[in-house]
């Protein structure tokens, strides 16, 4: 009986110290899953405040206020369907020349220099470095803008910088006209456009162009991956933090009672792709 009772001790003794190590090991197992829990929030939280983008305005760019584009041909604003040709008066300002700056701004330039942007109907822009080219237009109404820009793509804003046209190419059927107030206030999409990589990843250029408005009595407001920033002024601005892959720019001009301005132009929206 002795032994029994004893046997029954010892028995509870080593189950109670089992325990003992069982809650032992579980206490230190919660602690380590609370430390990785917090861990694994602190780098979350890092990696939000990593992907947070910041829009700021661009310094140190040369204005280029006395230069001026005029457009000379086609000279007439109705043209056949097909090639046509384009060639501008360029005053004031070297096409082809680097933009010379007192400081490296850190953007994406085009080593072919200065040159004039070329936007059909809000579409993305062409680059070109001579006052003349040629473009293959379809049948129906078009607006053309052309604007000179600098060798980081940045819009010179002058009353005098840029041309816009609506051209009648063929003969447009009646769904294939456009009826376009050019008194009222126009904004057209510029930059950023395309694939970006390596350091030209850091600070990417944000820019449009605006008619009839310098933002005095209108907004715009940029959503740039569903994050949205109001601009009250117009001039050229710099997105950092942007992250690798595709990223959405959605630009919206604002009356002073922050309804959309009408315009066959307003919205737009793009898709720029990011890569190391």
């Amino acid at each position: 009986m002795k032994k029994i009772t004893l046997f029954l001790a010892l028995s509870t003794m080593i189950l109670a110290t089992s325990c003992k190590d069982d809650k032992k090991k579980d206490d230190n197992m919660d602690a380590e899953t609370e430390m990785n829990s917090a861990e694994d929030q602190e780098m979350d939280e890092m990696d939000t405040e990593e992907a947070e983008i910041t829009l700021s305005k661009l310094e140190g760019s040369p204005e280029f206020n006395d230069a001026s584009l005029k457009m000379t041909l086609p000279n007439a604003m109705k043209v056949p369907a097909g090639e046509v040709t384009f060639a501008f008066d360029v005053e004031n300002y070297d096409l082809a020349a680097p933009t010379k700056t007192d400081m490296d701004l850190g953007l994406a330039e085009s080593d072919k220099g200065q040159h004039v942007h070329f936007i059909l109907d809000n579409a993305p822009y062409s680059a070109h470095y001579e006052d003349s080219f040629s473009k293959d237009l379809t049948q129906g109404d078009h607006v053309v803008l052309a604007f000179l820009s600098r060798s980081y793509h940045e819009s010179v804003k002058n009353p005098n910088s840029f041309v816009l046209q609506k051209m009648s190419v063929g003969n447009p059927t009646e769904d294939q006209q456009l009826d376009v107030d050019f008194s009222a206030p126009h904004m057209f999409y510029s930059r950023p456009k395309g694939t970006y990589k390596g350091d030209d990843t850091k600070k990417v250029l944000l820019d449009f162009f605006l008619v009839n408005t310098d933002l005095t009595n209108h907004k715009v407001r940029a959503t740039i991956n569903g994050q949205e920033f109001m601009i009250d002024e117009w001039v050229p601005y710099v997105m950092e933090g942007l992250p690798m892959g595709e990223n959405t720019i959605k630009l919206e001009l604002l009356d002073e009672n922050g309804e959309l301005v009408k315009s066959p132009f307003n919205p737009v929206e793009r898709t720029v792709t990011l890569e190391e």
